[in-house]
């Protein structure tokens, strides 16, 4: 992993969480316009899947300052596997199980998953021989 100053650690996890922020907003948006013709994993996972490639670009641009590459962006789905297996069991546990609404379903489910998606995240977008861009 690359050096980082003690400030980007800090720098990055602000980045991130904006980023967080615009993506979840996407996939949210996503969510609901495919709810109506699909099932709600359905739903789920189309928007999520298009979600992830826009927080691909948006991460390696504005978090970790760094150039995009066809290594990282096929690394990148395994940062968010852990992502979205913690977000598709609680959607399954909040609708499924506790018969809760589908629709705020992925926005509780996904709040356990922030911490891992961050430190998988760096360690693909900052190792590797391409990582300085």
């Amino acid at each position: 992993m690359s050096i980082a100053t003690p400030r980007a650690v800090p720098r990055q996890i602000l980045t991130f969480a904006a980023v967080g922020v615009i993506n979840t907003a996407t996939y949210y948006g996503l969510y609901l316009l495919f709810l109506d013709p699909l099932p709600y994993l359905g739903a789920h996972v189309l928007a999520f899947l298009l979600s992830m490639t826009g927080s691909f670009f948006l991460n390696a641009r504005f978090t970790y300052r760094t150039r995009p590459t066809w290594r990282k962006f096929l690394m990148f789905p395994l940062t968010n596997a852990a992502n979205f297996l913690i977000t598709t069991a609680g959607v399954y546990v909040i609708v499924g199980v506790l018969h809760a609404g589908s629709r705020f379903a992925p926005l509780l489910a996904s709040t356990a998953a922030i911490p891992v998606t961050f430190v998988v995240s760096r360690w693909i977008m900052l190792t590797g021989p391409d990582a300085a861009g």
